[in-house]
């Protein structure tokens, strides 16, 4: 079974060192074949990789005006954007972003059902995953690695929270 690998994309830095070790892996003889699915997730403010692969260019392009509270993700040009590019093609994988509403459910989400205070960044994997699954970009039991990429305690005031006052 494919295995997918999700992991929120700024730079683009962590995607291409695992798409190299993968890489490695394979030319020591450890992997046989497509070992992952590498799937890049950015934020809908900032979001030149995706641009690039909707656009199927080899090059980002600048991201004029970036804006997303994920501020791992906010780079409006990725230093070696052709790379994870590069590694997303090779490994038959994508690109996705994710709006500032599905960012802050995503940090619900993970709190309240998974006791994980994720960031931002990592929390976008969520509403990512959940729509690949939607499309059929990915099969509902296709094994997926997903990469938190930091705590959410610098974020806590992105949380929505309710508290009771007590009579």
């Amino acid at each position: 079974m494919l295995i997918a690998v999700l992991y929120p994309t700024g730079g683009g830095i962590g995607l291409i060192g695992i798409w190299k070790a993968m890489r490695e892996l394979e030319a020591l003889g450890w992997l046989k074949g497509l070992p992952a699915r590498l799937i890049a997730v950015q934020a809908e403010g900032c979001r030149p990789v995706v641009d690039a692969w909707e656009r199927r260019a080899d090059r980002a392009e600048i991201a004029r005006d970036p804006r997303t509270m994920a501020s791992g993700r906010r780079v409006p040009l990725p230093f070696a954007d052709t790379l994870p590019l590069r590694a997303v093609r090779e490994t038959d994988g994508m690109v996705v972003a994710v709006t500032h509403d599905e960012l802050l459910d995503g940090m619900s989400e993970l709190a309240s059902t998974e006791g994980v205070l994720a960031c931002p960044e990592g929390a976008a994997l969520v509403p990512a995953l959940r729509r690949l699954i939607e499309t059929g970009e990915l099969e509902r039991d296709a094994r997926v690695v997903m990469l938190n990429t930091g705590n959410g305690l610098k974020y806590t005031d992105l949380l929505k929270t309710q508290r009771k006052v007590a009579s």
